[in-house]
Formats: structure tokens, C-alpha cells, sequence
């Protein structure tokens, strides 16, 4: 194994899917030895706010990203911003969004519709992937952030080198070595937290194990995003021996408000436009298979008459396009093994989840079971032509709602976001939706197809992020962060994986490590008081007033009854009684 040395960093630093040139300046970051202060694997939202935080601080630090493609979600697709409560969003992650509205006012970047700045007060909240790419570019090159791309870690043991219980270095699939004082792992996977013998979490935890009512199995709760008519799940409709139609599963969906080890769905964040001179028309994939989308036209058979999308309206007649209603861009139970499955395997559920998508999208603009109204509307859309040109305009990025969850000196839970319980120990505040996916799609008492897992719950306002959601157990590592892989249970996970969110926590656990550092302190000892006072000094906000957002209490008795929009029948038993 080899350490980096400069000609490999080199060999490694790549044109973006900008088209600008993140530019391998060391000099300024390196220390002599090759052995830097922080070690940041992963650069999401949360790794390259963490990295210009360390480098504005005067330590060195090094950059490491897996892939080819920098910013995460917020550069792949996710530009209609999760915000909750706007004020409680402070310091560089507030910082990302003032610089978006200044990226804005350049009436140039105005190529398909007039110049409008849209957000709050210095802000803009919705932008286009390439407008987030310039602004980190822009970041990592005025602070002369080394960055390599392209350097998987090794999964494994063999990936993390401890001494004692420290982390003295990790190694990269192509045999590159980085060593460092304080390593955060700021991947959406936990991986580095998970190589370094970290305790986490996969699924969801039982109701009964932090005293909640939002997690575990959720049959009875989840009312959004269901299918509000009566499907058939087999291939025969009403002949369970001609099989289980694709996207079904034919397993016991399990007791409501136990756990389970399954995931909520992923989907790809889609930039499309009306634009014709910027679209690039919906295509059928290859291998399409019209059975894969059966489950679609029956449900749109029996009654459904929406178009199964949520298209946020982004500069430039764009969109950013997520999953909506019962059927749609989620591929529901594909995702259960993404968290701990190795590199091959994610690629797999990534292509499977691609190709889905794609035939999903071919299919509502064009197939004649699709409703005439809901094809004449999606047609007039597609892949927006000058967005991930170096993808065939498809994202960088499947949207990893939730992957491990660390289980760390303080696990948030439903009750913190409800301000039930408030720490004292404040690094950032919350404000989001409770908000999970659909889980699981089963075969009902019924006969019927429904879906599970979807979880809508408001907080009520903001609430507090402690320091202790990004420390391992101190006697598995003690020189550790983690941004995005928090430790909470599935349903504070729900609020808490909000691209503002990993922002803070980057900037917070950058600060932290800074201060480990400059006064030879371990994370885990840390006076809180001074690390509150760099925090609010800047631009954090931690200040929860109670007064004015005092404690939700949790309602412990879930609906009897679930309904559809409007004033649709009754759902009996988990879905429409057959017409």
C-alpha cells in the first residue's frame, strides 16, 4: 500500500459533471509529514461544508469522495430545499443558500424564463443541480480544498486502521493510504463509521425500544402514498397460482409497531423541463418489460386518475421530481440490502432502481393503459438537456433516504424532535417533517395490493441537535464524527436527513474537531460551554425558544381508519372494497 503522494492526487482529481475543474492545490493543506488534521470521507453536502470549515480554521485536511460526483443530493437533483423552519437554518449551511441567491441575480444564468429569485429574505432555497455545483466548486477552490474522487474505501476491516481506539488511517481501493489526527465520515452510507467497528443500526426499531409511537410497522398509520383502489397482485388477477405481479411481496408484512430490518424506498431525484429546446424526450430503456408496470395501469384501472409525480418548479423551467402517490418512482423493497451490501451490490440496486425509473417515465408519457390526460401531460416533459451531461442527463445520485444509523454517545428519537426531551448540548437545530417513505408493498387480508411505511408527522417546530448524535461510543472510536449517519432511530432519522441539516452538522463537527486539535483534547471531553461558544460565534443557531414551540405530545393512539383525499370512500382492511 502507498500513501498519496502528489502525482496521484493528481491522477485522481477529475473534471466535474460541471465541467469545472476542481484544481489539486495542496500546498496550502498538506503537512510535512503527509499525516493530515482531518481526514473527510465523503463529499456530500455535510463533507464539503466540514472541509472548508477545517480549512478556514488553518488545519489541514484532505477530501475523499467515492465516486466521481461531489455535493450529494444537493447536486444531483435535490434543489427544492427541505426547510421546516427557515430560522432555524444558520451559519455556512445558511451561507450555501445566500450564495445561491447571488448566484441568481447573474441575469445571464436566466437562459429559459425571466429572472426571479425565489426564497427568503438573503436566501434561494430552490435552484438547479449545476448552480449547486458552481457554488461548492467555487467553495473548495477559494479555500484550496485537496480533493480526490473516485477513492472507494475498502470494505471491510481491512479499510480502517485502528490503534487502540483510534482510527490512524483508512485505505482506498486503489491502495492509497490517508492518515490523520480526526476522521469524519460524512457518507450517507456510514461506511467509514461502520469499517472502524462502530455500533449501528439498519431498519426500523420497534416502537417499545425508545418509547415511541411513529416507528416499527406502520399498517395501520400510513395514509399518504397508499393505493387508494382495489389491485390485483397477480399476474392472473384473482388466481394466487399465476403468481405475485412484479414490485409485490408475498411475505407477512410483519405486526404494527414491531420492527423490522427493511429500509424506506430510494428514488433518483429527476431535473426535467417543458423547454423544447433544452428537453431531451423520455426514453424506453432496453430490456423494458411491460409487466414491471402492470401494477400502475391496474391502479390506474381502478380509479386513480393523478399523475404519480411531485414536480417542484426550479429556475429555468426545471424541476426537481420526486415520488408521489401509491405508485411511482420509488421502486418499493429493492433498497434492503444497500446499507451493508458491497460495492457490486449497491450497483446493482442503483441500476435496477435507473432502469425502473426510466421505463416508469416511457411509460406515463406514451403507453396507451396510461390515462389520455395523464399522457398528454407528461410527454410535454423530459430529462433536462443541460444537466448531468456527463450521465446522459439522468442524476449522479440514487437519493439514499436512509442507509446505517449509527448508535452513538446520544440516540435521538421521536421524543427530541417533539422537544419532549431537550439537550442541553446543542450543535444545530431540526425543524423537518417527521418523514419516511413507504417500506414494504404486500398482499392485504383483502386480496389487495397496499403499500407501508409512509410516516408524515410534523414536529411542531424546531428542536435540538446534540453533540452526542455525531460521537460514536467513546470506547469503540474517540476520534470520530459523523454527519450524516447520525445516531437516531428511524423515525427523528425521518426529520433529521435534510440537506440543510448535514450542512450544520458538517460545519459543527468540523468546529469541534478544531477545537480536539488546538487544545489536545479528546472529542468526548470537550467543555461544552466554549464549543457552544465558537458554534453561536459562527453563525450557528442553537437557541430554542420553548415558549414560543413548547413540547408536541405524541399521539399514542394511531387512526382507526384511513381514508383517501378528499372525500373518497372508506379503506377497509388496507384498501377499497372490490367495486
Amino acid at each position: 500500500m502507498q500513501k498519496l503522494n502528489r502525482r496521484s492526487f493528481l491522477k485522481s482529481t477529475a473534471i466535474l459533471s460541471s465541467g469545472l475543474i476542481v484544481p489539486a492545490y495542496l500546498k496550502s493543506c498538506q503537512s510535512p509529514e503527509d499525516r493530515y488534521d482531518v481526514v473527510i470521507y465523503g463529499a456530500t453536502s455535510a463533507g464539503i461544508i466540514a472541509a472548508v470549515k477545517v480549512a478556514q480554521m488553518g488545519l489541514s485536511c484532505i477530501l475523499v469522495e467515492p465516486s466521481n460526483h461531489i455535493g450529494g443530493l444537493t447536486t444531483a437533483g435535490l434543489g427544492a430545499t427541505d426547510l421546516g423552519y427557515a430560522d432555524a437554518i444558520g451559519g455556512m449551511s445558511r451561507g450555501f443558500y445566500q450564495r445561491l441567491r447571488e448566484y441568481y441575480k447573474e441575469e445571464s444564468i436566466w437562459k429559459y424564463e425571466e429572472p426571479k429569485i425565489v426564497g427568503a429574505n438573503d436566501t434561494s432555497w430552490f435552484f438547479e443541480p449545476s448552480a449547486a455545483m458552481a457554488v461548492y466548486q467555487a467553495m473548495l477552490q477559494e479555500h484550496n480544498i485537496p480533493l480526490v474522487i473516485n477513492e472507494r474505501l475498502i470494505l471491510g476491516s481491512n479499510g480502517v486502521k485502528k490503534r487502540g481506539g483510534s482510527i490512524s488511517s483508512i485505505i482506498t481501493e486503489s491502495g492509497n493510504v490517508y492518515e490523520g489526527k480526526i476522521f469524519i465520515d460524512a457518507t450517507y452510507e456510514g461506511d467509514l463509521m461502520a469499517m472502524a467497528g462502530v455500533s449501528y443500526h439498519v431498519g426500523r426499531e420497534a416502537n417499545a425500544v425508545y418509547g415511541e409511537t411513529l416507528n416499527g410497522i406502520q399498517k395501520v398509520r400510513t395514509h399518504y402514498h397508499i393505493i387508494p383502489g382495489f389491485v390485483d397482485p397477480y399476474v392472473e388477477p384473482g388466481n394466487p397460482r399465476s403468481g405475485i405481479l412484479p414490485g409485490v411481496s408475498g411475505e407477512d408484512p410483519g405486526k404494527d409497531f414491531e420492527g423490522d430490518d427493511k429500509i424506506q424506498a430510494y428514488c433518483f431525484r429527476m431535473c426535467l423541463t417543458d423547454v423544447e429546446a433544452n428537453k431531451v424526450p423520455f426514453e424506453k430503456p432496453e430490456g423494458y418489460e411491460e409487466l414491471e408496470y402492470e401494477l400502475l395501469f391496474r391502479n390506474f384501472e381502478a380509479g386513480e386518475n393523478r399523475i404519480p409525480w411531485l414536480p417542484h418548479m426550479m429556475p429555468n423551467r426545471k424541476t426537481d421530481t420526486n415520488n408521489r402517490w401509491g405508485i411511482s418512482t420509488n421502486k418499493i423493497g429493492i433498497n434492503y440490502g444497500y446499507p451493508n451490501g458491497n460495492y457490486a451490490e449497491r450497483a446493482s440496486i442503483i441500476a435496477e432502481q435507473e432502469h425502473y425509473q426510466k421505463g416508469l417515465m416511457w411509460t406515463l408519457a406514451n403507453h396507451p393503459r396510461i390515462p389520455s390526460e395523464v399522457r398528454g401531460e407528461v410527454s410535454k416533459w423530459g430529462l433536462a438537456m443541460d444537466e448531468f451531461t456527463d450521465n446522459g442527463h439522468w442524476p449522479t445520485n440514487i437519493y439514499v433516504r436512509e442507509a446505517r444509523r449509527m448508535v452513538g454517545e446520544y440516540v435521538m428519537t421521536e421524543q427530541d424532535c417533539r422537544r419532549v426531551k431537550v439537550s442541553d448540548q446543542a450543535i444545530g437545530m431540526g425543524s423537518y417533517t417527521m418523514d419516511s417513505h413507504n417500506v414494504q408493498r404486500y398482499i392485504t387480508p383483502m386480496g389487495c395490493v397496499q403499500n407501508e411505511g409512509n410516516i408524515e408527522e410534523g414536529t411542531g417546530g424546531p428542536y435540538i441537535i446534540p453533540y452526542g448524535c455525531i460521537l460514536p461510543k467513546k470506547n469503540e472510536c474517540d476520534n470520530l464524527l459523523v454527519t450524516c449517519a447520525v445516531s437516531s432511530s428511524h423515525i427523528a432519522y425521518g426529520s433529521i436527513r435534510m440537506e440543510p441539516v448535514f450542512m450544520i452538522l458538517g460545519q459543527s463537527a468540523a468546529i469541534a474537531a478544531g477545537m480536539a486539535l488546538e487544545t489536545n483534547t479528546d472529542l468526548h471531553d470537550l467543555p461544552y460551554p466554549r464549543l457552544r461558544e465558537r458554534l453561536m460565534a459562527d453563525g450557528q443557531r442553537l437557541e430554542l425558544d420553548t415558549d414560543q414551540f413548547p413540547a408536541l405530545p405524541s399521539d399514542a393512539e394511531p387512526p382507526k381508519e384511513r381514508r383517501r383525499i378528499g372525500d373518497e370512500p372508506v379503506i377497509e382492511n388496507g384498501c377499497m372494497v372490490r367495486p
